[in-house]
């Protein structure tokens, strides 16, 4: 018998199973099907998200560079909050996965539910937060050599641009609740859907209201906010409806009747889910002090890597969703109790994942130079800006491996695990890095942040030691029975 016929849902055996080289790199005609059924609908929408994002970076750009490094900045901090419901739902989106796979509606229903209590005390904490402190956050972001009249202006740019951000953060958590329990079903064509439609919103009034074309207000950097808000609850209206009135979305129905979450499934649940809140946090938290390290050179800095890293977004994308997306095939292999193939597809996944920046980064590095030429701001910025990009590119296939073997080990509920290859290794080695070479050298920043990013070649090499040994290949739901 091959190995390609073997199937068991007893670890030990799983373990004992050899698997041939090829067939962990490459699949059938039947394994890429049901890939491209969940990634393409997320690659089409993250990408088509970025897009927009990147004429947002622009419109916003052509008012100024002011305005584009405050707005960089706000979206630095806001991006702390999108991490931590993230987290909190990736934990439970953990056993919403595998219940998934194993046909459990109801287990499906008690994760939805707790999704939604864990995200009412999130967003209720960072409204305060944001309201009470916003300021002194984006005061971390602006240089001490800055003159006195550009960090005035710009922090009144992001006051302005969180003051109405904050009304956004509601819809965004109520979409992203639906819109994760539909993508660990597998069907993600709704939100992506959604996510389509709000990006034309978003675009549209970005153009009346940055501008103030058609008889609009001309709005500038407030402008932008308000679009982005009026786009959040679009998105969330569509992903509602849909929620509600399609047949392949029945694990909504009866959500609310009755809305408990069983005794014994709250402890397994919190035990997955606030380990990866924290570890979303101090990750994201992670990002924000390397962005803070770079800005200490100065302001131009930060509107560069605005630049870079809006781009690099687009074309990250296919391996970020091959991410997620092994996350998903993995976990409900493991939830199925097909054990040997879900150590099958997570090595396919990942060389799918590695093999795709092969092309996005010859792609990313092909246009790095031409990108920065539609922005309105200084020649050194767009030069920074370039280098920041190709950089990039260098390290993708590195940032690629890393992130597909994040995925696999925590879709078998290998939080802590996770948490050391995540955010513990951006706090030991990522942060200390940046700030020692930023603040005590004089290295080029550019040759800074490829050394930043480089250094993630020791998490490829641990994700692929702890892969290997299958420490993540679990079936936690069936663990609970």
């Amino acid at each position: 018998m091959t190995t390609t016929l073997v199937e068991t849902n007893n670890r030990e055996e799983a373990l004992r199973v050899k698997l041939s080289l090829r067939e962990c790199l490459f699949g059938d005609k039947a394994f890429y099907g049901k890939v491209a059924t969940v990634v393409i609908p997320m690659i089409i929408q993250n990408t088509l998200s970025n897009i927009v994002g990147l004429l947002d970076n622009v419109m916003v750009g052509r008012v100024g560079q002011l305005p584009m490094s405050a707005v960089a900045i706000v979206n630095q901090i806001l991006f702390i909050f999108y991490l931590c419901i993230w987290g909190s739902l990736a934990g439970s989106g953990i056993y919403g996965t595998q219940f998934f796979g194993k046909g459990d509606m109801e287990g499906v229903r008690a994760t939805i539910r707790f999704k939604m209590m864990t995200t009412v005390v999130i967003v209720s904490a960072w409204i305060m937060i944001l309201l009470s402190f916003g300021k002194h956050f984006i005061a971390l972001y602006i240089s001490e050599d800055t003159t006195a009249a550009d960090a005035a202006k710009t922090m009144e740019y992001a006051a302005s641009y969180l003051a109405v951000m904050v009304i956004g953060l509601v819809p965004f958590a109520i979409t992203q609740i639906f819109g994760s329990a539909m993508r660990e079903s597998g069907k993600t064509k709704l939100p992506m859907i959604a996510g389509m439609t709000a990006m034309v919103v978003n675009f549209v009034f970005n153009l009346l209201l940055i501008f103030g074309l058609l008889g609009f207000p001309k709005l500038g950097v407030l402008g932008a906010a308000i679009a982005t808000v009026i786009s959040r609850f679009v998105e969330m209206s569509i992903v509602l409806i849909g929620a509600y009135t399609s047949e392949k979305y029945r694990f909504f129905h009866g959500l609310f009747s009755p809305f408990v979450v069983p005794r014994q499934m709250i402890w397994p649940l919190l035990s997955k889910c606030l380990p990866l809140l924290a570890n979303e946090f101090f990750w994201s938290m992670a990002q924000a002090a390397l962005l803070q390290a770079y800005s200490t050179r100065n302001l131009a800095v930060v509107a560069a890597m605005n630049i870079s890293g809006t781009i690099s977004q687009i074309f990250n994308e296919v391996f970020l969703s091959l991410g997620n997306s092994t996350g998903i095939i993995v976990g409900q292999e493991l939830g199925a109790g097909r054990l040997v193939n879900a150590r099958r597809s997570a090595w396919r996944m990942i060389n799918t994942s590695f093999l795709s920046t092969l092309v996005m980064g010859s792609l990313l590095a092909t246009v790095a130079p031409l990108i920065p030429q539609i922005y309105d701001v200084e020649p050194d910025v767009k030069v920074l800006a370039t280098r920041c990009i190709w950089m990039v590119a260098l390290c993708m296939p590195i940032h690629s491996f890393a992130n597909a073997s994040y995925f696999t080990l925590r879709s078998g509920g290998k939080i802590l695990i996770t948490i050391l290859f995540d955010s513990c290794f951006s706090w030991v080695v990522s942060v200390p890095t940046a700030y020692i070479l930023c603040k005590y050298t004089n290295i080029y920043i550019v040759t800074v942040y490829g050394i930043v990013m480089g250094v993630e070649i020791l998490k490829c090499i641990l994700g692929f030691i702890l892969i290997r040994n299958g420490v993540w290949v679990r079936n936690i739901v069936g663990e609970e029975e």
